[in-house]
C-alpha cells in the first residue's frame, strides 16, 4: 500500500513539473494576447489547442514577441 501511494505521489509531482515546463507564463500571455484577439478571436472559446493552431497557422502575421513564445515552447 505504501509503495502505491509513493508511486502516485511521484507520478503527480512529475506530471506537475512537466505541465509547468510547457505552460505559458504571464509574460508569454502578454506577448500573444493581442495576436490572439486580432487573429483568433472567433476561436477563443474553443480551448487552448484551437488557439495554438490558429497562432501557428498565422505565424507570419504574429508580432515577433509572440513568435518567440511559440519557438520557446517548441511550436
Amino acid at each position: 500500500m505504501n509503495r502505491v501511494l509513493l508511486a502516485l505521489a511521484l507520478l503527480a509531482s512529475l506530471s506537475t513539473m512537466a505541465f509547468a515546463q510547457h505552460a505559458g507564463s504571464d509574460q508569454d500571455e502578454k506577448a500573444c494576447i493581442h495576436d490572439v484577439e486580432r487573429l483568433c478571436r472567433k476561436w477563443m472559446d474553443q480551448g487552448d489547442f484551437t488557439i495554438l493552431a490558429c497562432l501557428k497557422e498565422n505565424r507570419a502575421k504574429l508580432h515577433p514577441s509572440c513568435r518567440d513564445v511559440l519557438i520557446k515552447h517548441g511550436q
